[in-house]
Order: C-alpha cells, then structure tokens, then sequence
C-alpha cells in the first residue's frame, strides 16, 4: 500500500502469522523453504510485525554455503557468469537454434546483421555512416562522407572566409549561403559519426 509506513505490508494477505501461537494477521512476508528461481518467485512465510522482525534478525542467506561458494556469491559479476547458449559459438548444435534461425518476417535481424558486416567490411559510405539530414549538410559543406572531424573544420574554416562579408570586402550577397554552411556545420559537429 503507498505511502504505508511500513515497507512491505500486505494488506489484503489474508494469511495468519506463522509464528507459533500469534493470532495476528500476516501481513509480512519472508523467504520460504523454496526461494525464488526460473519456476516462479517461491513460496513465502508469513508474519506479523514483530514476528516478521524476529525472522529477519536470524536470516542467514549464506546459510548451508562454504567459503568459496559465499565468495563467488559476494561477487559484483554473480550471476553473470551465465552464457546463454543460443550466443555461444556452438549454437545450433544439438537442435539448439542459432540467433539468425529464428522467424524474421520484418527483415530486422538479417536486416541489421548485414549493415554491421558491411561497415566491418569498410564499407563506411554505403552502411550510412550519416542520416539523410546530414548528408544534406555534408552536400551543402561541399564535403564527401569519408571526411573526418578535422577536414570538417577545415572546409569550415574555408567556406566563413569565403563568405562572410567582413572577409569579401563586404559583400552582403553571400550571406544566406553563409547562413546555411553555419548550420550544417553546427548539425554536423554534433554527428555520432565524428565520436
């Protein structure tokens, strides 16, 4: 219930508490003899308050583990030790489907498995390395899609000279073409292609 000063009461249980001769309703609950796990969240004790309190002070997870098996499971990486076998290099043996058996009606996963070897190929300019804004930009720049950061801001540096006004002898009539380079400069600096 929100805002229920304490955390964890189920209201609506309907249990009683399992501590021995406590006529209070369960309205806590506590690990059980099964824990939770792939065939469902367990079965759980429930306790009142006070009892539920009392359970809590003598729980021991570690309870039944020796020392290496606490170790491993104090480990920031517990847990994810895991393969799962349908990554692994010997997928598809045994009758276990490999990722790319799968049912792909929308074309989504070959779609994006051929992109990624296209671009691990080199293949930077037909993979799209950019979006279709930004090769808008990179047209208008003049610049061609293998260009780099540094080249970006060359042929930047290059077209303000060429158009800004106090540079030209003041010639006001380049100044919407100005305007433009500025843009697709600001659109293409930010590109995830330059990061």
């Amino acid at each position: 219930m929100r805002g229920d000063r304490f955390h964890g009461r189920f209201e609506s249980a309907g249990q009683e508490c399992r501590a021995p001769g406590c006529t209070e309703p369960g309205e806590f609950r506590a690990p059980g003899p099964r824990g939770s796990g792939f065939d469902g969240p367990g079965q759980y004790l429930w306790f009142c308050l006070d009892h539920v309190r009392e359970f809590n002070a003598g729980y021991d997870w570690f309870e039944g583990m020796n020392a290496e098996e606490i170790f491993a499971a104090q480990s920031p990486l517990a847990g994810w030790r895991t393969e799962n076998r349908t990554f692994r290099a010997d997928a598809g043996v045994d009758g276990m489907p490999r990722w790319a058996d799968f049912d792909d009606p929308l074309d989504a996963i070959s779609g994006r498995a051929a992109s990624i070897k296209k671009r691990a190929a080199g293949n930077v300019a037909d993979y799209g390395r950019f979006t279709p804004r930004e090769q808008e930009a990179l047209t208008e720049m003049g610049l061609e899609t293998d260009t780099d950061r540094a080249g970006l801001r060359r042929r930047y540096s290059q077209l303000v000279r060429q158009y800004h006004p106090d540079r030209n002898g003041g010639d006001r009539s380049h100044e919407a073409r100005l305007g433009r380079v500025v843009e697709a400069y600001q659109l293409l600096r930010k590109s995830v292609a330059f990061s």
